[in-house]
């Protein structure tokens, strides 16, 4: 969901790899010399935990190579290290699952990402300039719709990000219809097509979208469209249930908008406040195959994996990120171009990227959401410095 709780939610990017400057035309090449026993990526790994990252859980496939490691401790009260086989909540990475279903179904002849929003919820995009007749499917897979983020709303941070707030409302229930209507209540952030910014109510409205066309929840169709067939063992959709099923570590956060103050296990919660924009629970074998099979077309058909990987610009300074529909395009500064996402949510912060041929793929989670340099991990592992 790209949950930051210092910030709220993250909505300004769609991957957290800030320290990575990327500059330069895309490639699929990686570079001579790769590291081939990921001591880069170890270092950058210890190097999180060194600064305060409570554990580090990481998995990389490399065609039909598989590594692990691990550092730091999954609990903080008994020591226990993270696993391997760690299950975490991947908050925004839920994003790229529910625009393959999307596109699925456009592939099925059943939808169009033209469609306006108000052709299948009619009613539910307007208010204080908002207007569903206006926003396509396709602007909000790529969040150039405008529709207001409700995360950002002061209201609901209070409410969930800070330390009051959220042991007050942690098990609270809330429906989609609930968050959409809190970012009705905010006019948009510019008219739809003009701009960008990452909007969580996007990927709300997708998952509204889903069911009205399917007849099904979004996270029946991730399960019988996704999860299934790819035999993802560790990957679920919660619901409402607030707990994260075994194996899994503990997660934790400041509940504040500094990286100071006491850490609090915040381990459970109900997702619901995340919804289609990032409830799934995951682990990290698993996102390195869902993200490899999906680059490598086995869940899309080309017309519509062309069009997941249309990207436009995110208003990066440097240029180095764009969007496409729910997939983010990074060029790192070795020239290695990845695909992928990112994802926060309370006391969890994750990366999945892969290479354009899905070969090369990365997958980690930060059991803390305060701290850790998740770009120096994937450069590490795909630039081997």
């Amino acid at each position: 969901m790209g949950l930051r709780v210092r910030t709220a939610l993250m909505a300004t990017t769609a991957l957290a790899l800030s320290a990575v400057a990327l500059a330069g035309p895309a490639t699929a090449a990686e570079p001579a010399g790769k590291d081939q026993d990921h001591t880069a990526t170890r270092k950058a790994i210890q190097a999180a935990v060194d600064i305060g990252v409570p554990g580090v859980t990481a998995t990389v496939k490399d065609g039909r190579s598989t590594w692990s490691t691990t550092a730091g401790v999954g609990n903080l009260r008994t020591g226990k290290p993270r696993s391997a086989d760690d299950r975490y909540r991947v908050g925004s990475i839920t994003k790229t699952f529910v625009s393959t279903v999307i596109l699925q179904l456009e592939a099925e002849g059943r939808l169009s990402l033209d469609d306006t929003v108000a052709t299948w919820l009619p009613g539910v995009v307007e208010g204080n300039g908002h207007d569903g007749t206006k926003v396509t499917l396709r602007e909000l897979l790529n969040h150039t719709s405008g529709i207001f983020n409700y995360t950002a709303d002061d209201d609901f941070g209070t409410a969930y990000f800070t330390k009051d707030g959220f042991f007050q409302h942690r098990y609270d229930t809330k429906s989609a219809a609930d968050l959409v209507a809190i970012a009705m209540t905010h006019k948009p952030d510019f008219a739809p097509g003009t701009s960008w910014n990452y909007s969580n109510t996007n990927y709300v409205l997708a998952g509204m979208v889903i069911e009205k066309v399917t007849g099904h929840s979004y996270e029946t169709e991730i399960r019988h469209r996704i999860i299934n067939p790819l035999h993802l063992k560790a990957t679920s959709l919660p619901g409402t249930r607030v707990t994260v099923p075994q194996p899994s570590g503990h997660a934790y956060s400041k509940l504040a908008r500094t990286p100071t103050g006491p850490t609090y296990d915040v381990t459970n919660l109900n997702p619901s406040i995340a919804s289609s924009a990032g409830s799934l629970i995951s682990d990290s074998s698993d996102l390195d195959r869902f993200y490899g099979a999906l680059l490598r077309g086995e869940l899309l058909p080309p017309k519509q994996l062309k069009e997941m990987k249309t990207t436009v610009a995110t208003g990066d300074p440097v240029g180095d990120t764009r969007y496409g529909l729910g997939l983010a395009d990074v060029t790192l500064p070795c020239g290695v171009h990845v695909w992928g996402h990112d994802g926060g949510i309370h006391g969890s912060s994750s990366v999945a990227v892969t290479t354009a041929d899905g070969r090369h793929s990365l997958a980690f989670n930060f059991n803390g959401d305060w701290s850790g340099d998740a770009g120096a991990v994937v450069v590490g592992e795909f630039c081997g410095k």
